[in-house]
């Protein structure tokens, strides 16, 4: 009886080690999107890197420093356009040589200019499939790569090769259409971690003499009693801010909808036309890139819709946009 307890005992034994060990590797993928997430955000680290979407390539440069608990980046274009992005906290300022503008909005804390990154929860774990591939290769370095891919086709996946320091080298955005292809991807060139950065990194290059200043402002609601909202929407995805704006070029408010299954987002525009009867039929939505912008006319109204989303997802959300009573318009929490 004692011999068949031990047996008993180290059967157990093993497979509880086996359940463990099981469990370590379900969870790996999570571990390494959170030391990426946290890398990006937390750590100070300059570097150049290849942009690649829709044919074309640019060369890019970031900057990326934190001080005081407050966020410093600077995103610029390597291609002599001039082109900048200079944050400081939640404040974003675009320096657009070419256009003779700088546009002033803000965005949130816990954002990036280097690109959206994939955050594991359970609710994104429910539409996508994570898993931890082996490790490989990037530029010399070694990292894990990681898939993050969508269980249907309204949303994107992604390819990340992470570093040990939790830095993504590389990173793939991936389309389930027509079979799996790269619509958009990342490769960083030269990166380097924890240098010095100066406060003279984050002050633009460029003079602003002559360029017009742009301002995105939040404008109170509309006194009708009346908001917007979207009556389809993938499964997963929810209304996660609406506010009011005034932005440069609309001639009124203009209401913003983000609606985001935690990963990928779309974002709604809703101004009213200068010709509220006005009417022309749905347009289909154009590619830029990795995003789709779809716009119509609903209710006397502009709706445009832009997303990092597959461009069936883009113009089902815009075309199922309505007014409903402010209430009902409210962000679900």
């Amino acid at each position: 009886m004692r011999a068949l307890r031990h047996i008993r005992a180290f059967l157990l034994g093993a497979a509880l080690v086996t359940v463990l060990a099981g469990a370590a590797r379900a969870a790996q993928p999570a571990v390494w999107l959170e030391r990426m997430n946290r890398a990006v955000t937390h750590l100070d680290y300059e570097g150049t890197f290849a942009h690649w979407q829709g044919g074309r390539v640019q060369m890019l440069r970031i900057i990326h420093r934190i001080k005081d608990g407050v966020v410093s980046e600077r995103l610029e274009s390597l291609d002599g356009s001039g082109r900048e992005l200079i944050r400081t906290g939640t404040r974003l300022t675009c320096y657009l040589p070419g256009q003779h503008e700088v546009l002033v909005e803000h965005v949130p804390p816990d954002s990036s200019l280097l690109a959206r990154l994939p955050v594991y929860d359970r609710h994104i774990a429910r539409f996508y499939t994570i898993r931890a591939g082996p490790r490989m290769r990037v530029d010399r370095h070694d990292t894990r790569l990681i898939t993050v891919m969508p269980r249907d086709r309204y949303r994107y996946g992604y390819r990340l090769w992470i570093d040990h320091a939790g830095m993504p080298l590389k990173i793939q955005l991936w389309s389930l259409r027509h079979g799996r292809h790269v619509v958009e991807q990342i490769v960083f060139a030269t990166l380097t971690i924890d240098p010095h950065i100066p406060n003279s990194a984050f002050t633009p290059h460029l003079s602003t003499a002559g360029l017009r200043w742009l301002r995105n402002r939040a404008a109170p609601p509309s006194s009708g009693g009346l908001g917007w909202n979207a009556s389809w929407l993938p499964p997963g995805f929810h209304l996660a801010t609406h506010a009011v704006q005034v932005m440069p070029g609309a001639p009124g408010p203009v209401d913003h909808l983000v609606y985001t299954d935690g990963l990928a987002s779309v974002s709604v525009f809703i101004e009213r036309h200068a010709e509220p009867r006005a009417t022309h039929p749905v347009m289909e939505a154009v590619r830029m890139g990795a995003s789709y912008v779809f716009s119509t006319i609903i209710d006397g109204h502009q709706v445009t819709a832009v997303g990092q989303a597959p461009a069936r997802t883009v113009r089902l959300i815009a075309a199922s946009v309505r007014a409903v009573p402010a209430a009902a318009a409210a962000p679900t929490p």
